[in-house]
Formats: structure tokens, sequence, C-alpha cells
């Protein structure tokens, strides 16, 4: 069996939704010291929409797909629908990771609670 699904390879090579959105109204960044994987999330929310999404990330393989398929996910869908999303879901889209590399979906995961979290406060001030 290989290492790696088709479609990790698939956001690994060719991923989706990279770079910065320069008015996003959320923004969220998340790093593992342990494997040194660095995220960060950019969101554009309009009537509590994800109009667009943009990431940078700084990593492995898994990393950078994990953050693809995230984006992929929650583009378009209402913040309480992307509130929801979880690693397992991430990881499952990609059709599995390596056990040892499923910190990289958890981190793809906080990385657009974060920017969640900051559209949030915004929102509130």
């Amino acid at each position: 069996m290989a290492l790696y699904s088709e479609k990790v390879m698939d956001h690994f090579r060719n991923p989706r939704n990279v770079g910065v959105i320069e008015d996003a109204n959320g923004i969220g960044e998340v790093g593992n010291a342990k494997c040194g994987d660095i995220m960060k999330m950019y969101l554009k929310i309009e009537d509590d929409v994800i109009q667009d999404v943009k990431f940078e990330t700084f990593g492995c393989g898994s990393a950078i797909a994990s953050s693809s398929m995230a984006t992929e996910m929650i583009k378009g869908k209402p913040v309480s629908e992307a509130m929801n999303l979880t690693n397992k879901a991430v990881a499952e889209a990609l059709d599995g990771l390596p056990d040892y590399k499923m910190h990289c979906s958890v981190l793809a995961e906080e990385a657009i609670k974060s920017a969640l979290d900051d559209y949030n406060k915004r929102k509130e001030q």
C-alpha cells in the first residue's frame, strides 16, 4: 500500500487556495513546535458565509495537503458549519493519513478555528 493516497499527493502537488487575503476579516495561525509545521489561514466572510479562504503553510506534504483540503471543505459554507470541521473529516476527505501524520489534519482544524475566533472577535468590536 502506498504511504499517501492519491488525494494527499494531488493536494500536495496542486494545493488549492494558497496565498494571502489582504482584507481578510479572520486570520488564524497555529504551529507545532515538535514537527515544525506552521499554518496561517485567511478568511473573507460576508453575511456569516466564507466567501474566500487562503492559506500559507510551512511544513511537510501532509500539512500542505491538509491545509488545502480544509480550505476546500469550508469555502462557501456558513461560519456555523465551518466551526464544526474536524481533523477526522479532513483526513477522511484526503482518503486517510498515516497515523504519525494525523497531527497535520489537527493543525488544519485548529488554524481554521483560530481564524473563525478572530473573525468573531472583530465582529464584536
